[in-house]
């Protein structure tokens, strides 16, 4: 009976301490009071004040897919001075209908940050010491081959949703809402992989995500990116300029510069990617990816 009468007090002590925990630290530095807008509606909703990973440019396509399927593992260590994180993701790509639809599904599966008071203050979390961990957002995409391997350029839609699976709102790690986005990305073949192809190719598109803000709830972009590719048997090397172009201007103007290393094996590949943060997104990532290759879905 005395333990069964100290367990619930223990209980009861611990559900008072969380209950009660002192957000006066955060109230002072924000000059928060009784009656005004929850911590909620302080957080800015854009790439410039969330982690790397909460909206990041999506990945250039160049105008189609292989009819191979893909399952790639990457870890990104994401360089910047007040928030260095690191993170472990997957992707799976599923082709099907004889390489003329493919489904693609990715999210980061762990995030560790550790960002700088200077960082907590800027983006109003409410993370104190700034550390942690959080799981992503999941990514499911539709990608529509339309034309390949024509006089015309490889042409590919592609039609993307992002889940509130993102967790650490109050760390303003992730949005902690959907958004999705759709593009067209087109590219033109010169020469062959055996001596060496040269691949030009360029991405419009529409990029739009649910914010906090009650008059305007939803944020919309213009979605962009152009690059060059060149391939030599099982090597590839490309370069791209991307982002996106949001109509508030509220740090919702990322641009980046990509540079990527592909080799291709008989039934795996390796990918070395680095990634140049120019405005709005000012991190500079290394990407290491391992990628297992399988049949097509008939």
């Amino acid at each position: 009976m005395r333990k069964l009468f100290l367990f619930i007090l223990f209980s009861v002590l611990s559900f008072s301490s969380f209950a009660e925990e002192d957000w006066g630290w955060w109230n002072e530095l924000h000059g928060w009071k009784t009656g005004m807008p929850g911590w909620r509606n302080w957080i800015i909703i854009s790439p410039a004040y969330l982690g790397p990973n909460a909206l990041p440019v999506p990945e250039v396509k160049k105008g189609f897919f292989l009819n191979e399927s893909e399952f790639a593992l990457t870890a990104s260590t994401h360089f910047h001075s007040g928030d260095p994180t690191q993170d472990i993701s997957g992707r799976l790509f599923i082709p099907f209908a004889k390489g003329k639809i493919a489904v693609e599904m990715y999210g980061v599966m762990m995030e560790h940050y550790a960002y700088t008071e200077e960082i907590r203050n800027e983006r109003f979390s409410r993370d104190k010491d700034g550390k942690g961990t959080a799981i992503g957002d999941f990514y499911f995409s539709t990608l529509i081959q339309l034309t390949r391997d024509r006089k015309f350029p490889n042409t590919l839609f592609r039609m993307a949703l992002r889940t509130a699976s993102g967790g650490k709102l109050e760390a303003a790690r992730y949005s902690d809402a959907p958004g999705y986005f759709f593009d067209v990305s087109s590219s033109k073949d010169f020469g062959t992989r055996e001596s060496l192809l040269f691949r030009p190719y360029g991405m419009i598109g529409f990029y739009s995500w649910q914010t906090n803000d009650e008059l305007m709830l939803q944020n919309d972009a213009l979605l962009y990116g152009l690059g060059t590719e060149w391939e030599h048997n099982s090597w590839r090397l490309g370069a791209s300029w991307s982002g996106y172009h949001g109509y508030k201007n509220t740090g919702d103007r990322p641009m980046q510069l990509n540079f990527d290393l592909r080799k291709d094996f008989s039934k795996s590949a390796i990918s070395l990617q680095y990634q140049h943060g120019l405005h709005d997104w000012l991190y500079k990532t290394l990407r290491f990816s391992f990628i297992w290759k399988f049949n097509a879905v008939k």
